[in-house]
């Protein structure tokens, strides 16, 4: 996330979103054997979760490996991540302008948070990622692609979000695109899955998980 409306957003609608999403790894086999994959590939040293949210993703990689932490703009997020988790350490920073050294993270997780950058601010992302990644490190990155409503390279502005007035852009996102930006920025595509959605669990979008190696 960047941006002061997707802070804000994400502010308001804290709580909800917590208590919407907190367990949903429960429902999703195939988003906990590729986190419990990356987590293995990471090996030793930090891993980051970024736009961590709640912490619900944090906490789960925090159970397959001995140092992870979080990082989300929003301060009400950070706050219920801290609660939910008091010994794992979360920050709140921006994914344009992440708060650490460069090489600092064996590897990083950012799981739908690309979603609301512009390309241009997700090429700056991509190499945020890349400086703060050690070579040799690792990426897994989630977003949506499609859905019936949106096509590939559509914008979903939303005005209302989980009972709360909200200005937040979403943008499904071509694979393709967002590899090229990957490896530009120094990243090499290992791995791209993508699945249609779980029926009657989350929104019903076409999702892309790319894992790439810095």
């Amino acid at each position: 996330m960047s941006g002061p409306d997707a802070r804000a957003a994400y502010d308001a609608v804290a709580t909800a979103y917590d208590a919407a999403f907190a367990d949903e790894l429960d429902a999703k086999p195939l988003d906990r054997a590729l986190l419990t994959s990356f987590a293995e590939l990471a090996s030793s040293g930090t891993i980051c979760d970024i736009g961590c949210g709640p912490g619900h993703v944090t906490c789960f990689l925090a159970g397959r490996h001995a140092d992870v932490v979080g990082i989300d703009l929003s301060p009400a997020m950070v706050e219920i991540a801290r609660q939910r988790a008091p010994d794992l350490s979360f920050t709140v920073g921006s994914i344009l302008d992440l708060p650490v050294a460069d090489d600092a993270w064996a590897g990083a997780v950012s799981l739908y948070s690309i979603i609301h950058l512009t390309p241009s601010d997700r090429t700056t992302a991509c190499r945020e990622f890349a400086r703060v990644i050690r070579p040799g490190g690792w990426l897994l990155l989630a977003f949506h692609v499609d859905s019936p409503e949106f096509a590939v390279g559509a914008v979903n502005h939303l005005t209302s979000w989980l009972g709360q007035r909200v200005e937040l852009d979403g943008y499904f996102l071509d694979p393709d695109d967002v590899s090229a930006q990957l490896e530009a920025a120094g990243f090499t595509v290992k791995a791209r899955l993508e699945r249609e959605p779980i029926d009657g669990v989350e929104y019903p979008s076409r999702r892309c998980y790319l894992l790439a190696e810095r």
